[in-house]
């Protein structure tokens, strides 16, 4: 992804980016320290240009896509930048320590021990420890705060970053949105959801795929739930919602893809994978669900004196086409008993609702534009904006066959996309056509895992950074649409990334508002001064006995953060800044953190730390 390709922060309105910001909220950031300021200006001068995304060339042999002891020579980093891409890559972040043991084990090695470790703390397990999914005056079951506690707390600390680094690339593939799940416990329902994707993050696709249709927030989301069968009297139809994303966005596409991501066509023109025709077939496949009560406890509102409350078993569970489970037990459902075609497939009158989706959703899974199709989005994600059609090809090969005759191996998949030569391949570094834009959320994450964040609660109590002028621009498990946070396909016009052909999902985020607000978001959380992030704190342990020499400081910044790509220009711009305030070995602390704090400022706010390669 080249650097040089530039948005200005005052360019004219036909080339600005468009945002696709959620609702904003009232609070304004506090500015932190004023010795900060300086500093700030300078990030504020790097930041007029953000870099542009692109995909690259290379070549080289598939990796092994099982998750077994290779057999051939263990592949090592040859030096600390290439282990620090590498973590930057499969994880959240890249201490010393982990540089270290990705250099000593291997690649692949220090992957597969990853990869087995189970998420340390479950989302369930953080509802019930911190007493958010108990029934009491704090009103937990109708808050969607938690959620937003929640996930910050999953992503910001403890172990599995693995794990959870791939399930956060899954949840902007599955998206399911906190900010239209309009049910009661709508914290514990998408935690359920995050925990369905740690669970299956290096697992089948095809049971991700089960367990996301039947959760309770998916099926508020797209409206899965308490969707009924035709009623030719009332004229009802059932709702084709969720029966058109499951195709759309979280299987096949719209169009039929060649194994390397390629578009087929006929006659020169693209071939459309469905029809309204299979839309309204398969929709009625999602009929006759919902949630289920068969455990649930009722407790007296203790706000509302008369009423009762259900307890939060019900959005954790799967939801069933049992009408003896519902709240309002029945002796018929709503499931469509007619016979349901659908891309070739017939589904027989009178299939039980649970048989209708288990062959549903085989024949998805089965269709020859899941691998593709899947395989591009994740390198997205992962690795860099227009991977090779060869790299797609290896990917998608890994989800047709692990290698043991299994289709839809997701941790093959995943150790497919970061051990491909393309990603791999250090002089990938210096190539303007590859890498991609970081996250925001991503770029947050990085500041406290690499920093030793810590909660003063416990609660890892931040809420939606959605607004890009006052907040970050974007929160996980936030998305604004099913769409995602972006689309894949993206790119923005009257630029070079759009001259040469290239997409920059990413970008979808940028505009003159979320640059300007990415700095000020930055000036309150490198030290988390912000008052909406008064909760959290960092440390700086290892960066405090470097902070009275600049450039030994920005040396180590330039490692854990870009994995040595600062240019030779942008280092010793922030070292010149740096220096500008005098600080000494014997200085106070709190001089000392002013200065990292600066330098941190100055390295996240430059385009080659902006731009992932």
């Amino acid at each position: 992804m080249t650097r040089d390709c530039i948005f200005a922060a005052d360019a004219e309105p036909e080339t600005a980016l468009s945002s696709q910001g959620p609702d904003k909220e009232a609070d304004v950031a506090d500015r932190g320290s004023a010795r900060i300021a300086p500093a700030a200006a300078v990030a504020a001068a790097a930041l007029a240009v953000s870099a542009c995304g692109g995909g690259g060339s290379g070549s080289g042999g598939s990796p092994s896509a099982g998750g077994g002891t290779p057999t051939a020579q263990v592949r090592r980093p040859q030096s600390d930048d290439e282990a620090a891409r590498f973590l930057l890559q499969a994880s959240f972040s890249a201490s010393t320590g982990a540089i270290a043991a990705v250099r000593s084990e291997g690649f692949e090695p220090w992957l597969d021990r990853e990869m087995r470790q189970a998420n340390d703390v479950s989302a369930k397990d953080y509802f019930e420890a911190r007493g958010f999914d108990r029934v009491d005056a704090n009103r937990y079951y109708n808050s969607a705060t938690t959620g937003d506690w929640m996930i910050w707390s999953q992503l910001l600390s403890g172990g599995s970053a693995v794990r959870k680094r791939f399930a956060l690339a899954l949840s902007e593939f599955f998206v399911v949105s906190l900010n239209d799940i309009n049910i009661s416990w709508r914290g514990p329902a998408i935690g359920e959801y995050w925990d369905i994707l740690n669970r299956n993050a290096f697992g089948s696709f095809r049971t991700l795929i089960e367990h996301i249709t039947l959760n309770p927030a998916m099926g508020v989301y797209l409206n899965t739930r308490g969707n009924r069968r035709a009623d030719p009297r009332t004229g009802r139809v059932p709702d084709e919602n969720y029966g058109r994303e499951i195709m759309q966005l979280f299987s096949i596409g719209l169009f039929e893809l060649n194994q390397d991501g390629t578009p087929r066509t006929n006659g020169g023109q693209l071939i459309e994978t469905y029809t309204n025709d299979d839309v309204t077939g398969i929709a009625k496949v999602f009929t006759g669900y919902d949630f289920d009560y068969s455990q649930t406890e009722f407790f007296p509102d203790p706000v509302s004196p008369g009423r009762t409350v259900a307890g939060v078993d019900f959005a954790r569970r799967p939801m069933t086409a049992d009408p003896s489970k519902w709240s309002r037990p029945r002796t018929e459902g709503f499931h469509s008993p007619e016979e349901k075609r659908f891309l070739g497939l017939v589904i027989p009158a009178g299939t039980s609702a649970e048989e209708s989706l288990r062959r549903a959703l085989d024949h998805l899974v089965a269709h020859p534009n899941v691998g593709p199709f899947f395989a591009r989005q994740m390198i997205q994600r992962l690795v860099t904006s227009n991977p090779s059609p060869a790299y797609v090809g290896r990917v998608a090969a890994a989800f047709a066959n692990n290698g043991r005759g299994e289709r839809g191996d997701l941790g093959a998949v995943f150790k497919a996309i970061l051990l491909d030569e393309e990603a791999r391949a250090m002089d990938n570094a210096a190539n303007p056509a590859f890498g991609k834009l970081r996250e925001p959320m991503l770029r947050f994450v990085q500041i406290a895992r690499t920093f030793g964040v810590g909660s003063a609660s416990g609660n890892f109590a931040v809420g939606s950074l959605s607004d890009p002028a006052s907040r970050l621009g974007q929160s996980p498990l936030r998305s604004p649409s099913v769409f995602n946070f972006f689309r894949p396909g993206y790119f923005p016009t009257g630029t070079q990334i759009a001259a040469n052909n290239l997409l920059a999902p990413e970008f979808q985020l940028v505009n003159e508002t979320s640059v300007a607000g990415y700095i000020n978001f930055l000036e309150g959380a490198v030290g988390m001064t912000a008052g909406y992030l008064r909760d959290l704190s960092v440390q700086y342990a290892a960066e405090l006995p470097l902070a009275h020499d600049a450039p030994r400081l920005v040396a180590h910044l330039d490692l854990v953060l870009t994995a040595n790509q600062l240019s030779p220009a942008i280092r010793d711009t922030i070292i010149s800044a740096l220096d500008s305030v005098s600080v000494a070995q014997t200085s106070p602390d709190a001089d000392k953190l002013r200065r990292i704090h600066a330098a941190v400022l100055l390295v996240m706010a430059s385009t080659d730390y902006l731009v992932q390669k």
